[in-house]
């Protein structure tokens, strides 16, 4: 369920588009749909459906009962019903529903980073290289794009330098902050989870849909880009993941790492195992603490219910813990399929060919490509990123263009 105040100039916007003209005003629905869509009282056929008997309890109750062919009544104790969770360790089509939960995890990751302003001097470097490739590999359209208009005005928002007064920083982080609520498309964040939904609320959510996204990406990059993925994904973790011990364990792991990736391959297994060591230990710590979800228990992943041949053989230690010797020529096609094909929607659409058409890029583009003088590239990690990704280059060429333009309107100034 979710609450709106249209009566807040916030929302007028978001009560237009649904029509909203009298109180209470109740709407049934699919969740995606009240993110992507709106809503007419003329709409013959359409997901969404306007409760019109909902002024009592028991006659609102009544018309839930009816939509979900259930018997529910008002002195029930236990309101949660479990039959609505995803069952996402059985149903491999259930991680189609995760894209939704990558967006939110996406932009709840920015926004953490803005309210605890955590980008500084050190900082800024990784953050660079973690958006470079979010602009290509993102599993969503809307947030490769946000991404790349993030990354084209970073150094208006965060200089190299850093030296701002206080006061100049709460200018910029409130411009930033506006800007955050279109990384992955002004709906984002929705403040709810899909497939990474906990039966507790302190559950899964954010951290689930983050695992996704890395995933998402490892199994999206060229072998060219792995070991840079690698260094950007660690260092993300590092130095912007809030929990401060998830982020020394998972460091730790990086840092046991001493031969470089050379192929995409690689580097997914390895994050597919230290998401189960993960798990591992999170095992042992909930069961001992009682902190864990009842319905989504930490458990060694894939299940063989999804990947039987992923399983060579297995067994329970004395402690009762699964042991499994893992086919890893079956694992990494599982995990492209689970995470890649299954999961992406839209992806070979990238950032630049959505802008095709747009005659201001085509010119920055042209002016780039014709002009002799070179420009400064803010990373220089982005050179190996661009020489594996198309995406990344044009992007890169794109960028310079922009940090050239406003070098040449400073020095008219």
């Amino acid at each position: 369920m979710a609450r709106v105040d249209c009566a807040s100039k916030v929302n007028v916007d978001l009560c237009s588009r649904f029509s909203v003209d009298h109180y209470p005003f109740l709407l049934w629905g699919p969740p995606p749909k009240f993110a992507n869509t709106k809503w007419d009282r003329k709409q013959e056929k359409s997901d969404i459906k306007l409760i019109d008997d909902g002024r009592t309890a028991e006659r609102l109750l009544m018309w839930i009962n009816k939509q979900l062919e259930s018997s529910f009544t008002l002195d029930d104790k236990k309101y949660e019903n479990e039959n609505m969770l995803p069952n996402s360790t059985s149903d491999p089509k259930q991680v189609v529903q995760a894209i939704y939960d990558v967006e939110e995890a996406t932009a709840h990751a920015l926004q953490i980073i803005l309210e605890h302003k955590m980008i500084k001097a050190d900082t800024r470097d990784s953050l660079i290289r973690f958006l470079q490739i979010l602009v290509a590999h993102h599993p969503s359209k809307r947030c490769r794009r946000g991404s790349a208009e993030l990354l084209i005005n970073f150094d208006d928002h965060w200089p190299s330098n850093l030296s701002l007064s206080s006061q100049d920083s709460s200018k910029l982080l409130e411009s930033v902050a506006a800007d955050n609520h279109k990384i992955c498309g002004k709906e984002v964040p929705r403040g709810y989870w899909i497939f990474c939904r906990g039966s507790k609320s302190e559950t899964r959510g954010f951290s689930c849909g983050l695992w996704v996204l890395l995933h998402s990406l490892t199994v999206q990059i060229g072998d060219g880009e792995s070991q840079s993925t690698f260094t950007s994904i660690c260092d993300f973790i590092h130095n912007f993941f809030i929990c401060e011990e998830c982020r020394k364990h998972f460091y730790d792991m990086c840092s046991s790492v001493s031969v470089p990736f050379k192929s995409a391959r690689d580097l997914s297994l390895w994050l597919w195992s230290t998401h189960n060591k993960v798990n591992e230990r999170l095992m042992k710590e909930e069961k001992d603490m009682g902190t864990g979800d009842p319905s989504f228990p930490k458990a060694i992943w894939p299940p063989k219910a999804l990947c039987p041949s992923c399983y060579r053989s297995s067994s329970r230690t004395s402690d009762g813990a699964l042991q499994v010797d893992w086919n890893e020529d079956e694992v990494f096609p599982f995990l492209v399929n689970y995470y890649g094909k299954t999961l992406v929607s839209s992806y070979k659409e990238t950032y630049m060919e959505s802008l095709q058409g747009r005659t201001q890029v085509g010119a920055a583009l042209a002016d780039d490509a014709s002009s002799s003088h070179a420009a400064r590239v803010p990373i220089g990690a982005a050179l190996g990123v661009a020489a594996a990704s198309c995406t990344f280059g044009a992007l890169a060429c794109f960028w310079r263009t922009q940090q050239k333009n406003r070098k040449q309107r400073k020095n008219w100034n």
